[in-house]
């Protein structure tokens, strides 16, 4: 029978890599490079946390800079035990606005419950990913999902509430340029 190894899937593109690895941790019933127990898959998601933290911070960066001007906070939580037994990791971006409103703030989080056979990726408002993070290759790779969680989350809060909630529309972006640690342009 043939099936996907380690190497055909380091073939594969970069933004793929994840998925597959996710599909054959299910095939095989293990995590990462062949982690079984759950304490060897707890401290595979400990490591990846630490991988993945400056990009999510550079996601919700990007996001303050651009859409809130400047005016928000990005915050992480570290690695926390859930009350069900479970891990996981949470990055924040508030701003006035947001939090004049009562909502939620923009929110990236690491996942790995109780009853898993591995972790995943979410927003506050929007799905799940799953999150197979085990060097800063594998989550460079993964901005390009942080950002899409992030905006993703942002448009629902949005929704929920309105337009106002982003001080790039109430209040423009012309004199701000550039976004913050990049080489962009804002638009």
């Amino acid at each position: 029978m043939n099936t996907t190894t380690r190497s055909d899937i380091d073939k594969a593109p970069g933004h793929l890599r994840g998925l597959l690895r996710h599909f054959a941790d299910l095939r095989d019933g293990t995590h990462g490079e062949g982690a079984v127990s759950r304490v060897d898959k707890e401290k595979i998601f400990i490591a990846a946390i630490d991988y993945l933290t400056p990009y999510a911070r550079q996601a919700l960066g990007e996001m303050n800079s651009a859409l809130m001007l400047a005016s928000g906070t990005v915050a992480a939580s570290g690695v926390t035990k859930s009350p069900e037994g479970g891990l996981k990791a949470v990055w924040t971006l508030s701003w006035p606005e947001q939090e004049q409103a009562g909502m939620s703030p923009v929110t990236l989080e690491a996942f790995f419950g109780h009853r898993f056979h591995h972790p995943h990726l979410r927003g506050a408002t929007v799905g799940v990913w799953p999150l197979n993070v085990f060097s800063d290759d594998d989550a460079a790779v993964e901005l390009p999902t942080l950002r899409a969680i992030a905006a993703a989350d942002l448009h629902n809060l949005v929704f929920q509430r309105d337009y106002r909630i982003v001080p790039a529309i109430t209040r423009g972006w012309e004199k701000y340029g550039k976004i913050k640690g990049s080489d962009a342009n804002v638009f």
